[in-house]
């Protein structure tokens, strides 16, 4: 039996070394520019913006009701500058690199802006 909570925090790792690597990040847009967003599972009255690390990941994700979006990249400095700040006044949550069910971890933008910033030492290192 698998524990989806080992996966979903392996999924949040890669999500995080990957994006750094290749400094883009790949959210769901329409032709209109309407972001995917999905009620939160754990939180209520919260919304989660689902992000992926890859295009095909994202794109694979394109089904169904959700056949309306595209995989769309972002600059990670943007992701960073300006998305993660804004999601965090917003209240929306990071949904990191989830699955084809749209399951996973539900980070706050702050935690990954954290963990994306080099630059800042982990507190009690």
């Amino acid at each position: 039996m698998s524990n989806p909570d080992a996966e979903y925090e392996a999924n949040y790792d890669a999500f995080i070394a990957e994006i750094k690597q290749t400094g883009e990040v790949w959210g769901l847009c329409t032709d209109e520019d309407d972001w995917a967003v999905c009620a939160s599972s754990a939180y209520e009255d919260t919304d989660v913006m689902p992000f992926w690390s890859s295009e095909a990941a994202a794109q694979a994700q394109c089904v169904g009701e959700w056949e309306v979006f595209h995989a769309q990249a972002i600059p990670l400095e943007e992701f960073l500058n300006d998305w993660l700040p804004g999601m965090h006044e917003d209240d929306v949550m990071v949904g990191p690199n989830w699955d084809e069910n749209l399951e996973g971890l539900e980070v706050e933008p702050a935690d990954v802006a954290l963990e994306l910033d080099d630059e800042v030492p982990e507190a009690n290192a």
